[in-house]
């Protein structure tokens, strides 16, 4: 347990992600979102090879007992890294960023549909809230015709779309982390991106114009790379339900680098919107924290010493995370 390093490491890979796709954004679509995620997935190799290889954990990385889950968890990753692209390319950052808070709400809903869970009132209300929020964040566009071209719809289609697969591939990481190491779980999941982007190459990639569109397409991928590195060491130093609210320094970021590069200032509505999806998600992330509290004060003594001599406790939650994109 390090407080420091974990909120460190927490909020550097808010920053990372966030770097990530301003750089996005400053391409404005001049190239397939394909492409994009073509260099991003092989960029970000170099620092998990290096980062992974220098601890040791690369051996075996690669074995796994459930390809099955890891393809589908790696679906999930390559629409998610397709949509967020499509989206940045396309709406202002703070805009796709507040959308993306709704993750953690539908990963409640995708947890009680495929993961058995049971969810109560508590829960229940709060996605119904931060829904709410997400609503109220596209009242503008529903408000002004206008300013919802059909490029903007595009693309905020797109970002309500990686909300849900980012729930998804939460819902995966979950059932995967049971047995499958942290190194497997992003190499694989890189390597099937970087693998599906490859294939959309005679679908219209456009060789880079300058060495500066270069250097933001290897930039991207460095950057969600070591936003992936800093995301995972976070949770060595603290629980995830400890850093889990940390996730929306996201949204400061998103603020400070679509106003520094692009002059976007974001609505109140946004803001307002965001506020309140933000809410929902700590609340559920919360009462999580306090369920499992309460399932261990529940746990008879006995339980709790056959759980750590080595046998796994049935009812635990599977704990266990990792970025979607």
């Amino acid at each position: 347990m390090n407080i420091v390093k974990a909120v460190s490491f927490k909020v550097a890979s808010t920053l990372m992600f966030a770097v990530m796709g301003a750089q996005v954004r400053y391409l404005g679509g001049a190239y397939p979102e394909g492409q994009v995620a073509f260099f991003r997935s092989m960029f970000a190799l170099i620092p998990i090879l290096i980062v992974f290889g220098w601890r040791g954990q690369l051996k075996g990385a690669l074995r796994t007992q459930r390809p099955s889950d890891h393809l589908l968890r790696g679906v999930f990753s390559v629409v998610g890294t397709f949509c967020t692209f499509a989206a940045l390319a396309r709406i202002p950052i703070a805009d796709f960023t507040a959308i993306a808070f709704a993750s953690p709400l539908i990963t409640v809903i995708f947890a009680a549909i495929f993961l058995k869970e049971k969810v109560h009132a508590y829960r229940w209300s709060a996605v119904a809230f931060g829904f709410c929020g997400v609503i109220l964040m596209l009242t503008p566009y529903a408000r002004d015709h206008a300013a919802l071209t059909a490029s903007m719809a595009i693309g905020l289609l797109f970002a309500l779309t990686n909300a849900f697969t980012a729930g998804g591939a939460s819902i995966q990481i979950r059932r995967l982390t049971a047995t499958e190491t942290t190194s497997s779980i992003v190499i694989f999941m890189t390597l099937l991106v970087l693998l599906v982007s490859l294939l959309t190459l005679p679908f219209g990639w456009r060789m880079p114009s300058t060495w500066q569109d270069v250097a933001i397409l290897a930039g991207i991928g460095i950057a969600g790379g070591l936003g992936q590195i800093f995301f995972t060491d976070s949770y060595r130093y603290a629980p995830a339900s400890f850093l889990a609210p940390f996730d929306y320094t996201a949204m400061l970021w998103a603020f400070m680098l679509g106003y520094w590069f692009f002059g976007e200032v974001p609505t109140l509505y946004v803001i307002v919107g965001a506020v309140v999806v933000a809410s929902a998600g700590i609340f559920v992330i919360l009462r999580e924290r306090y369920l499992g509290l309460k399932r261990l004060r529940d746990t008879p003594v006995a339980a709790i010493a056959t759980i750590a001599d080595g046998e796994e406790d049935p009812d635990a939650p599977v704990s266990g995370t990792a970025k979607a994109a």
